[in-house]
């Protein structure tokens, strides 16, 4: 049993193979005693029990789901204003149960687990007894990982309506003084996964999202750390939402160096009304520890993700090599011109082509066709069956590009159907890339798409799904929706999105989706719960993806992290790469070509068929190794990273250097991950030259580093053990 309760102190202590978190009931309210290394469970404890200040207050409580209005000024979990208008709970405990294994959440994507030995869970009950409302905590703690997970359900259990105004997943306050920094993701369109790091000083730091998704500008993850972490040593607390709307996060020190963090649905612009008798659910947060610094909280959320949040067939398959036709052609293409480049791909060794935006309704730029989901015949004749078989006896998979949550005001669906978009009564329905956003809160507009989407996904040979999202939701109102459920509408907005994808992904399992949000304006836990990787950004330049790429591994798994290679100049910034230093980087990734084949010298595809042969042989690798970042490309002109297997007896090593350095100084790369009793082969790039050196070498001293006088230069080191089992 991976809890235990201590009923006569009203000690909870919930433990992992390598950590532990516990909490005391202190005068009826639930309050944080320890989180961190895993503490071996003794009787009674008692130096571990809080103690509180005569008088003290709750602002002297270090709380689990801490409200407002009864002593606490701090920032509240939840808030509730009932029916008179008044805005004061306060939640006492009221009971507990264990339950073995991890419920999933109904509505929601969930981490799961496939056997009930792998996790259990905690549901710990408090109640407001003057209005009825009950809420309960959920802390599911798994036994082989240092992660727990928590969500809360608020019901209504009294005879009065009641209105949440705030309810977030998760509350933690670190007693003491602490000294954290705050570590978290920011960025903007195609400059996504920048990684900010700031000390923590008297006073909030919050960062959210108000754009109805979770954003490019932040990403709903953060973790607090010392000023002595590091990738390798040092405390890490990692908080991830896994939710794809608004959200917020904020870290609050109080006046006596005491943390809170909490994160949650954006309680900005938010409302639920609760009858009695109902109940809302928050979305759930993941909460990793790690005391071997911010590289092992990564692999610790990578494993849980790839293998527990992802689902489905691709979950363990390796993921195919494509080719998009988006940068090729954009808009103008015919049939001829995607079979074209398809052939080519052929030849190259690749595995499936998409077919990106402009194929449908009347659909030559991007300001007409949303919501038309049939096949354009003026581009393609014989319709998407027959280009997708010709694409298919080339010996291709053929996939598409659909953005099924938009409308055109040049469309069809909406000269029909004006009513079916978000929009107030009224007022200015605001267009952005000439689009609007559908009304996911009503069921006969999901109901439509899926409709539309299932006619094509069942006549046609699609064995993959590109699912887009290009604007914010902006006048959030639902013309199906009362007065009073007004503020509910982006809420509802996201859980429309889950229903939804639940039914198609769940109809068409044999089809890999990808989503896709302007780049990564949604790269988040809730989106990989139904497709299992995310185009990461619009910006395929290969420095730019350095960053890009570094950053998003902070929490999500190379699995899940899409990578293409694309024409030069490149599109977005103009830069002038090397095609050998441009596949390195999207190697590092889920692997493809944004770009058109037909152009390319013989010269060009030759280095094409390598980086092809190559990738198929250490995708494996790459897309289920454990990953280790080793030069951070925000701190200097160098990056390297690599990817370990689960037996330390292969490893894939990459270095980037992004300009030439006059007369450089020898220099050395320590690996990391390896075994140090284990002898390894070390081959660089295609070379026949393999050394065999220890693992303790290639970790303390590292291996040698050899650039050519020229910008962007880069390589890769394959790593073998040559006495497996020897450790």
């Amino acid at each position: 049993m991976s809890i235990i309760v201590q009923e006569q102190t009203g000690l909870f202590h919930l433990q992992s193979s390598g950590m532990s978190y516990i909490f005391q009931i202190v005068e009826g309210y639930p309050v944080h005693v320890y989180w961190g290394n895993r503490l071996k469970h003794r009787e009674p404890m008692s130096d571990l029990l809080i103690h509180t200040p005569k008088k003290a207050g709750l602002d002297r409580l270090p709380q689990e789901y801490p409200q407002y209005g009864s002593g606490d000024f701090r920032n509240p979990a939840y808030q509730a204003e009932l029916e008179d208008g008044t805005r004061i709970t306060e939640l006492k405990y009221a009971g507990y149960r264990i339950i073995k294994g991890k419920p999933s959440l109904t509505g929601f994507p969930a981490v799961y687990v496939e056997d009930e030995a792998e996790a259990d869970t905690l549901e710990l009950e408090l109640v407001d007894a003057y209005s009825g409302l009950q809420v309960v905590l959920s802390y599911s703690i798994f036994s082989d990982r240092n992660a727990i997970v928590r969500s809360a359900r608020l019901v209504n259990e009294g005879d009065k309506k009641l209105r949440l105004r705030r309810a977030l997943s998760a509350s933690v306050d670190f007693q003491g003084t602490r000294d954290f920094e705050i570590t978290y993701l920011t960025g903007a369109w195609a400059r996504e996964g920048n990684i900010t790091r700031k000390p923590l000083h008297q006073g909030e730091t919050r960062f959210d999202s108000k754009r109805g998704m979770s954003g490019h500008q932040f990403n709903p993850f953060a973790a607090l750390v010392t000023p002595q972490t590091t990738e390798y040593q040092g405390d890490a607390y990692g908080f991830s939402l896994v939710y794809s709307g608004g959200f917020e996060a904020s870290a609050e020190v109080d006046s006596f160096g005491s943390t809170r963090f909490n994160i949650g649905v954006n309680s900005f612009d938010f409302a639920w009304l609760l009858t009695p008798g109902e109940s809302f659910q928050t979305p759930e947060t993941v909460m990793v520890y790690s005391g071997q610094g911010l590289g092992e909280l990564s692999r610790t959320y990578h494993r849980l993700y790839r293998t527990r949040l992802c689902r489905g067939k691709y979950r363990d398959q390796e993921r195919p090599i494509l080719v998009n036709n988006w940068e090729a052609t954009y808009f103008n293409f015919n049939a001829d011109k995607l079979v074209s480049i398809a052939e080519e791909g052929a030849k190259l060794g690749i595995e499936l082509f998409v077919l990106d935006d402009g194929w449908f309704g009347k659909r030559d730029s991007d300001n007409s066709s949303l919501g038309d989901w049939v096949e354009d015949r003026r581009k393609l004749p014989g319709g998407l069956a027959d280009v997708a078989g010709r694409i298919n006896r080339l010996g291709l998979k053929f996939g598409l590009w659909v953005e099924p949550e938009m409308i055109s005001p040049d469309s069809e669906l909406y000269r029909k159907h004006p009513d079916w978009c978000l929009h107030v009564p009224g007022r200015r329905r605001s267009e952005a890339r000439w689009q609007l956003v559908l009304d996911y809160t009503r069921q006969e507009v999901r109901d439509y798409i899926y409709d539309s989407l299932s006619a094509i996904f069942s006549s046609v040979p699609v064995s993959y799904v590109k699912w887009d999202m290009n604007r914010c939701l902006t006048e959030i109102g639902s013309a199906e929706l009362p007065p009073e459920r007004q503020s509910e509408t982006a809420h509802r907005y996201v859980l429309g999105v889950y229903e939804l994808l639940e039914r198609i992904t769940t109809a068409f399992p044999d089809i890999l989706f990808e989503s896709c949000c302007s780049g990564g304006g949604r790269f988040d836990p809730g989106m990989l719960y139904y497709m299992p990787q995310t185009w990461t950004s619009d910006n395929t330049d290969a420095v730019e993806r350095l960053k890009i790429q570094y950053g998003t591994s902070l929490v999500y798994p190379a699995s899940a992290i899409g990578a293409h290679v694309s024409a030069v100049p490149n599109h977005q910034v103009g830069r002038m790469t090397p095609l050998e230093f441009r596949g390195d980087v999207a190697m590092s990734g889920n692997f493809g070509y944004e770009l058109d084949l037909t152009k390319f010298t013989e010269e060009e595809k030759e280095i094409v068929k390598r980086q092809v042969a190559a990738y198929k042989e250490i995708r494996g690798l790459v897309q289920k190794g454990d990953l280790y970042r080793l030069k951070s490309p925000f701190e200097g002109n160098e990056s390297a990273w690599m990817f370990v297997s689960e037996n330390k007896e292969e490893a894939l090593v990459y270095h980037f250097q992004v300009m030439a350095v006059p007369h450089p100084p020898q220099r050395y790369l320590r690996l990391a991950g390896l075994h140090p009793e284990l002898e390894y082969e070390v081959q660089s790039g295609d070379s026949e030259d393999k050394p065999i050196i220890g693992g303790d070498r290639l970790m303390h001293l590292g291996l040698p580093l050899a650039y050519e006088q020229k910008d962007y230069e880069s390589g890769w080191f394959r790593i073998r053990a040559v006495n497996p089992g020897k450790a």
